[in-house]
């Protein structure tokens, strides 16, 4: 069979078929690319009218022609360069190569995800300058994972190492820079890593103030609801109790801030904003709880206070009479310091009796404070009161004793000296100075004041005084040998 001039001689169904470009080169028949040999000889038999058919066909062609077109039909059209041996154990290589970076790639880009959640954990808490660091320091190793990241997709992207055509120089270069990717990659873990087990002390800090933040939140919100409800327990029970009630609204935009939470706030802030929730709520709780027994222990301290100021406006009576004795019997150095006790006795008892109104009043308005107040002015003037009635009734008894008997006195004060004296003696030859000196002028002061007790009208007072005093000085002379000697042992 010849074929005319504008017809070329081609075989009917044998080799692949072919058309002609805009440029006049041939191109082959398309094919499914990366598709399986055996799937691409299956598509190209059933073009053909089946394998016996090809078979045939083939048969027919003149020996040079079947030569070259026998590998193309079973080839399936394509014009894969098939290299066998070195070429294909490079392509396989280089394949290991991408699949160990992207492990180590993805190694990386997880270890920064969970090294990133730990900084965000020390920057909730944490702004001190050591965790600043630790924030500047991470932003700088997340700049260094970019360009290691960079380099590893641009690695990757440079090769496509599913080509048929792939020569093996170049799958040999896309093996060395992968595996130079994976190795940077590694090495960078190693530094974040590293960059991680530092972290430790910060870490554990912020992990454990987080750890309390739920718990001191609920507390402050448990603390404030129970002060809540003691407060409506009181109100039940009669009470107004206004001042609690105005110290509670306060802590309302505090809750209203911790229930927004620590991610507005900041966990530093709202732990401190929990202790002092808790703190005030609970103040409010127990004062609430205690306000009933506050009110009956004012309704106490009334009575027995206005029984008191009775009493005593009894016993101011009974100054005078003393008075009038300790005129007609000793001397006026004995008595003139107490001329004053019935007027002062009177008037403490009229401003006692005075506060005592106000105090009621306040009480009856719940104005607890003030009533508490009050009462604590009427107590202490009642206190001096007593002490001044006492005091003339005490002094008229120790001057009748002292006047009976003086010498009663005066053993007593020289027993003290003696005792005194054999202590600073103990172990020693001669007492120390500065305790053998106030122990003679006691010794000297207490004859002078004996001797004072000689003519027609003895100031029995001023002895009695200057024995005391006496008395006073050896007690802290024996208390100062004491000390020294426990300091030496």
């Amino acid at each position: 069979m010849t074929a005319t001039p504008s017809q070329p001689y081609t075989p009917d169904r044998a080799g692949p078929t072919t058309t002609t470009t805009a440029a006049g080169r041939p191109t082959d028949a398309p094919s499914v690319p990366h598709a399986p040999a055996r799937d691409r000889v299956r598509r190209a038999s059933s073009r053909r009218g089946g394998p016996l058919r090809d078979v045939l066909a083939l048969a027919l062609l003149p020996l040079p022609l079947l030569a070259a077109t026998v590998p193309a039909a079973f080839a399936g059209g394509g014009t894969r360069r098939w290299f066998g041996g070195r070429g294909e154990s490079l392509r396989a290589e280089a394949q290991a190569a991408k699949d160990a970076a992207a492990a180590a790639f993805y190694e990386l880009d997880t270890a920064q995800r969970d090294l990133r959640i730990s900084i965000e954990t020390i920057v909730a808490v944490d702004s001190s300058p050591a965790a600043q660091r630790t924030v500047a320091d991470f932003e700088a190793l997340g700049h260094r994972i970019d360009e290691v990241s960079h380099r590893y997709i641009s690695a990757v992207d440079a090769h496509d190492l599913d080509r048929d055509d792939l020569e093996s120089s170049v799958a040999a270069r896309a093996r060395t820079e992968l595996t130079q990717a994976k190795d940077e990659l590694v090495r960078t873990k190693e530094e974040l890593e590293r960059f991680r087990q530092g972290l430790g002390p910060l870490l554990d800090k912020a992990e454990t103030q987080l750890a309390r933040l739920a718990p001191a939140v609920e507390r402050a919100r448990q603390t404030l609801l129970a002060a809540s409800n003691a407060l409506d327990a009181v109100r039940a029970a009669g009470l107004e109790a206004d001042d609690l009630a105005a110290r509670l609204a306060t802590l309302g935009p505090e809750l209203t801030k911790l229930n927004q939470g620590a991610g507005r706030h900041g966990v530093a802030e709202t732990l401190q904003r929990a202790d002092r929730v808790l703190r005030d709520a609970e103040a409010v709780r127990a004062e609430a709880e205690r306000l009933p027994e506050r009110a009956a222990e004012t309704d106490r301290r009334l009575v027995s206070l206005r029984t008191r100021a009775q009493a005593l406006t009894t016993r101011s009576g009974q100054v005078e009479p003393i008075l009038s004795e300790l005129r007609r019997r000793f001397s006026a150095a004995c008595w003139q310091d107490l001329q004053r006790v019935p007027d002062q006795a009177a008037e403490n008892v009229r401003q006692a009796e005075t506060k005592l109104k106000e105090a009621q009043q306040a009480r009856d308005e719940q104005r607890w404070p003030d009533a508490t107040a009050r009462l604590s002015t009427v107590r202490a003037l009642l206190n001096s009161t007593d002490e001044a009635v006492s005091a003339a009734g005490d002094r008229l008894q120790r001057l009748n004793a002292v006047a009976k008997d003086p010498q009663q006195e005066i053993e007593r004060t020289r027993f003290a000296i003696r005792d005194a004296q054999r202590l600073a003696m103990t172990g020693r030859q001669t007492p120390e100075p500065r305790h053998a000196r106030p122990l003679d002028e006691s010794v000297a002061r207490l004859d002078r004041a004996v001797a004072s007790l000689e003519g027609r009208h003895p100031d029995y007072w001023h002895f009695l005084t200057e024995t005391e005093a006496v008395r006073t000085t050896v007690a802290r002379v024996v208390a100062q040998i004491r000390e020294e000697r426990g300091q030496g042992a």
